[in-house]
């Protein structure tokens, strides 16, 4: 190596590169079934044509794709994905069987360990054993009556916070007179919806609403600053992290470790894990002091920290319940910090984008919002400040139709994945273990073969008598064993707010012509949606 010239490293690099090349496209044009799909590139995959040609907006990549390809295709970018368009393709992979296999979201990586999350939680958990105890706590604790309670009480609660802020900031008689009474109402449901599902899951308030009303207004909110600042520090950096997913699951190990862009970002998402880590151990810790400094025989609050804490102790009503013949540990501080950042992660922007996106379908649609209004205008029978209970919740099957409907036609998640550890047959091929699929949502919920008019935006439709979707052709939760399982806490918050908008404002877009502005990565945000609103007289 001494007598090495800067030529012969030279020559010792692109030699090196040249067989990296070439076997990357050996392995690519000897891949088992090949399907067609967009041309990858070494090192990077697919990610100059989701960058290049959709603008790194992943709900239009698939949309391309699935008109130019077909109903099955393959993309490419860390790893080989198979896309799948139809319901026959995946009945196999979202059995709800307890004797499916196929309960992996993705393979086991060294991004899910680089990040901290590998066998951790539910989102991206694959380990099984470890998925079922974490699930079984959390199904138990967020599907309990007083759970349910809990989040409609809280969703009437935050509202009226909410609409303090709104009093303030647009309800003056001078604002309306001079029709500046606009909201970026996106931006205030993203802020709705954090406080809400924070306080649900831990039991502790964050100030996402105050912060954002002391951004817009000189008068600033009733609340400390150094909580709102400490509260919005978690917020953000719970975000960081949603976003910074794709890093360490589309970007190769050799960008994230060697080159300099890709290495500074996910070092920031690695940092900014062990700040969220460490602010949710201290909130943990906080509630096992409340916990043990409280008698047995005085009740505790209904939040889900509060419930998988407890879980399988003595102050479980369940204590030393079995699954399968198994005993239940209780839960470790580390598998609750997961859980607690899974539900952060899936019941945040989802539910604020969808709001968003019914306010908007609303406006386009006339008579879908009139039969909607007088719904509630029937329950509430014009009282307009009355708390919303869990009686009125079952009763706005209107409200539910018209949120099941905009799911459809325009969900927050467009896809989702399945990975298989042992050799299957899916979709009419036989695939090897490792595979990893995609369920194209957009494509399922637009397909004619399973939807009457599906570019029609149509309530009525889940109002039929008798009316059930075709199996897997609405997958606004996933499916199989890993459904979602706060998907009645997200129809809570959705219906519910609904109904306590429109039973006491009138809101219209401010472009009528405008599209809907969004991004689109492992979800599609709303990033801007303006409305005029002022009380109903």
């Amino acid at each position: 190596m001494e007598n090495f010239e800067i030529r012969d490293y030279f020559l010792l690099l692109s030699t090196t590169l040249m067989v990296y090349v070439a076997r990357y496209y050996y392995k690519y044009f000897t891949r088992v079934n090949p399907l067609p799909g967009p041309f990858p590139f070494p090192f990077v995959g697919n990610l100059p044509q989701l960058y290049w040609q959709s603008k790194g907006n992943t709900k239009m990549f698939y949309e391309y794709n699935h008109k130019k390809y077909g109903d099955i295709y393959e993309v490419n970018f860390s790893i080989r994905s198979i896309i799948l368009c139809r319901t026959e393709y995946i009945e196999k992979l979202l059995s709800p069987s307890t004797k499916n296999t196929v309960v992996m979201r993705i393979p086991n990586s060294k991004g899910s360990e680089e990040l901290g999350v590998g066998g951790k939680g539910l989102l991206l958990n694959n380990d099984f054993k470890s998925w079922r105890h974490n699930r079984h706590f959390f199904s138990q604790a967020i599907l309990s009556p007083k759970f349910t309670k809990e989040a409609i009480d809280w969703t009437n609660d935050l509202f009226i916070e909410l609409e303090s802020y709104w009093n303030k900031l647009i309800f003056k008689e001078e604002i309306i007179k001079e029709n500046k009474n606009i909201l970026n109402i996106a931006q205030w449901f993203n802020q709705y919806t954090n406080d809400m599902i924070i306080k649900l899951l831990t039991g502790e308030r964050s100030y996402s609403m105050a912060a954002y009303y002391d951004t817009l207004s000189d008068e600033k909110s009733d609340h400390p600053s150094a909580i709102v600042d400490d509260s919005v520090k978690l917020v953000h950096a719970l975000r960081k992290h949603l976003l910074g997913f794709s890093m360490f699951y589309f970007v190769s190990p050799f960008l994230r470790h060697y080159v300099p862009f890709f290495k500074n970002k996910a070092d920031d998402i690695i940092q900014n894990k062990k700040f969220i880590n460490q602010k949710l151990d201290a909130i943990i810790k906080r509630r096992r002091q409340v916990i043990e400094n409280t008698p047995l025989d005085e009740p505790l609050s209904n939040d889900m920290l509060t419930s998988v804490i407890i879980a399988n102790t003595p102050r479980d009503v369940k204590y030393i319940e079995t699954v399968d013949g198994e005993a239940m540990r209780p839960m470790a501080d580390d598998d609750i910090r997961g859980i607690i950042l899974d539900g952060f992660l899936g019941g945040t922007d989802t539910t604020a984008n969808t709001i968003s996106f019914i306010i908007y379908y609303l406006a386009h649609n006339p008579d879908a919002k009139k039969k909607m209004i007088e719904e509630i205008d029937r329950i509430f029978q014009g009282d307009k400040i009355r708390p919303i209970t869990e009686n009125d919740f079952h009763n706005l099957k209107y409200c539910e139709a018209i949120a099941k409907e905009v799911s459809r036609v325009y969900p927050a998640v467009t896809s989702f994945t399945r990975f298989i550890d042992k050799p299957s047959e899916i979709a009419g091929y036989q695939w090897p273990t490792g595979t990893l699929f995609r369920i194209n949502i957009d494509a399922i919920h637009d397909n004619k073969d399973y939807w009457e008019k599906p570019d029609k935006f149509n309530p009525d439709r889940w109002m039929a008598e008798g009316f059930e979707p075709i199996k897997n052709s609405f997958i606004m939760f996933g499916g199989g064993l890993r459904l979602c399982p706060g998907r009645k806490l997200a129809m809570i918050e959705l219906i519910c707010l609904v109904a306590l908008l429109f039973r006491k404002y009138e809101i219209d877009l401010v472009d009528m012509n405008a599209p809907l502005r969004t991004e689109s990565s492992a979800i599609t945000v709303c990033t801007e949606l303006l409305v005029k609103i002022k009380p109903k007289n």
